[in-house]
C-alpha cells in the first residue's frame, strides 16, 4: 500500500503524517491488518530494537476519588466492588515495588486516587521515592498523584521521581463527556508543570468509550504536541458500576490498528500498552508488541493483568527481550535532548509542543480509566462483551496476598 511505504518513510525520518494519513491507519479493513503491523512495526524497531520495557503499578491510595471521570472504577459514586483503602506506607508501597523489580520491572508507577495531591500528600510520596532507590538505585520512578499545583513537581523531582503521568485520555471537543469535575485544560496544565520541573512526561489516552476515529487522531495529535516521553494506551475496561460498564466497542483487530497509528504519529517515543490489553487484544497481544516497545507487568491498579511469568514467557516466545536496567529506553537524540516526543516539527512525535500517569486509567499510570462516551458519531460497531475477562484486583499492594509480578 502507498499509504504504508508513505507512512514508514516519514517514521524512520521522524517527520509527523498528517491528520488525514492517521485516520486512513484506522479505516484499513482486516484484510490489511498484518501490511499494518508490518509497516509500523518497520517503525518501532528502527527506534526501539526488539527490546521490551517493564513496568509496575503500585496503587498507593485506593478509591473513594472525588472526581466524576466515567470511565474509572474508583470514581466518585462508583458501585465498582473494588479494593478501597488510604496511604500505603512508604515501607509497604517499596516492599509492592521490590516484586515488580524482581519480574524484570525497570520503571514503578506510584499511583494514588484523588483530584491532585496536596502538599503533605507530596511529603509522602517523597519519602516514599527515596525508601524505593534505597534499596533500587537504578529504579525509574513515576508519580501519578493527579492535578499539580505550582511546585509540586519540583518537590517531586528533588526527592528523586524520574517521570510524572497524566492522560489526555481524549479528544479536548469531547473531554466534557466523560468528565465535569475538572477540564481537559487542567490536565494540559500539568503535564506542562511536569515537563518545566525537568520530569520526563509520561502522557496518553483511553480508547474504547465509543470515540470516533476523529476523537482518537485529534487526542494522539495533542499528545504530540505535548512532546511526552511516552504513551500509555489504555483500552477501556468496563467495570460494572461505572457508567461505561456497557461500552464494549474494541476487537482485537481495532486495537492493533490503533497502537500502529500511535507509533505513526509519535514514531520514536516509548509506546506502552497499557490497562485492557489482556480483555481486548487476548490472544493478538504478540502481535501488539510489534507495535509498542513498553508494557506493564503484572495487575493494574484496581484489576488484575495477566500472570507475569506468561508476560515473560509471551515477550520472549514473540522474539522479543525484556529491557535491561542500564539500558536507555529512548533514541539518542531523545535521550540527550531530555524530554518528549521531539519538541521540533522535524525532531520527532510534534511539530509544535499533556498527559500522565495520572486520573487513575486501569491500564496504568491512567486516568480513572471506566467511563462517559466520548462521542459515537462514527465509531465502531459494539464488540462482543468478554466480561469474563474482567477481574477485580484482590492481591498485592492493600491485601496480605503476595503481588502479581
Amino acid at each position: 500500500m502507498d499509504l504504508l511505504n508513505t507512512l514508514v518513510d516519514k517514521g524512520l525520518r521522524r517527520e509527523v503524517p498528517t491528520r488525514e494519513e492517521a485516520l486512513a491507519v484506522l479505516a484499513t479493513s482486516d484484510d490489511d491488518l498484518l501490511d499494518v503491523v508490518t509497516a509500523a512495526g518497520k517503525v518501532r524497531r528502527h527506534w526501539f530494537g526488539r527490546r521490551v520495557k517493564l513496568n509496575y503499578l503500585v496503587n498507593l491510595k485506593s478509591g473513594l476519588c472525588p472526581e466524576d471521570c466515567s470511565y474509572c472504577s474508583q470514581r466518585l459514586g462508583s458501585k465498582a466492588d473494588i479494593l478501597k483503602y488510604t496511604w500505603l506506607k512508604p515501607d509497604e508501597a517499596s516492599q509492592a515495588a521490590a516484586a515488580g523489580l524482581a519480574g524484570g520491572a525497570k520503571r514503578v508507577c506510584l499511583v494514588a486516587s484523588g483530584r491532585g495531591p496536596t502538599d503533605r500528600d507530596v511529603d509522602r510520596v517523597s519519602e516514599t521515592i527515596k525508601a524505593i532507590k534505597e534499596q533500587n538505585e537504578e529504579v525509574e520512578v513515576c508519580a501519578c498523584l493527579g492535578l499539580l499545583s505550582d511546585g509540586q513537581a519540583e518537590r517531586l523531582r528533588a526527592a528523586g521521581a524520574d517521570a510524572y503521568n497524566h492522560n489526555l485520555n481524549t479528544s479536548e471537543s469531547t473531554y466534557g463527556d466523560i468528565t465535569t469535575t475538572h477540564t481537559y485544560a487542567d490536565r494540559v496544565d500539568t503535564v506542562r508543570k511536569a515537563h518545566a520541573a525537568g520530569l520526563s512526561a509520561c502522557s496518553g489516552l483511553i480508547a474504547g468509550m465509543g470515540e470516533s476515529d476523529e476523537d482518537l487522531v485529534d487526542v494522539v495529535f495533542s499528545l504530540r504536541e505535548l512532546d511526552p516521553d511516552s504513551v500509555p494506551v489504555n483500552f477501556l475496561i468496563p467495570f460494572e458500576g461505572t457508567p461505561l460498564a456497557k461500552e464494549w466497542n474494541l476487537t482485537p483487530q481495532r486495537c492493533l490498528r490503533i497502537l500502529a497509528m500511535v507509533r505513526f504519529v509519535c514514531p520514536d517515543v516509548e509506546v506502552r500498552i497499557a490497562g485492557g490489553r489482556e480483555v481486548h487484544l487476548r490472544s493478538m497481544q504478540p502481535l501488539a508488541l510489534h507495535l509498542a516497545n513498553s508494557i506493564f507487568l503484572g495487575d493494574y491498579l484496581t484489576s488484575e493483568g495477566q500472570a507475569g511469568k506468561a508476560d515473560l514467557e509471551m515477550i520472549a516466545d514473540a522474539g522479543f527481550e525484556v529491557e535491561g536496567a542500564g539500558e536507555v529506553t529512548l533514541p539518542a537524540h531523545r535521550a540527550d535532548a531530555g524530554h518528549g516526543c521531539g519538541s521540533h516539527a522535524e525532531a520527532g512525535c510534534a511539530s509544535p509542543a499533556e498527559g500522565g500517569c495520572g486520573s487513575h486509567a486501569e491500564g496504568g499510570c491512567g486516568s480513572h480509566a471506566g467511563g462517559g462516551v466520548c462521542g459515537t458519531a462514527g465509531g465502531p460497531a459494539a464488540a462482543e462483551p468478554r466480561t469474563d475477562l474482567v477481574a477485580v484486583r484482590r492481591r498485592g499492594a492493600g491485601t496480605d496476598l503476595a503481588p502479581n509480578a
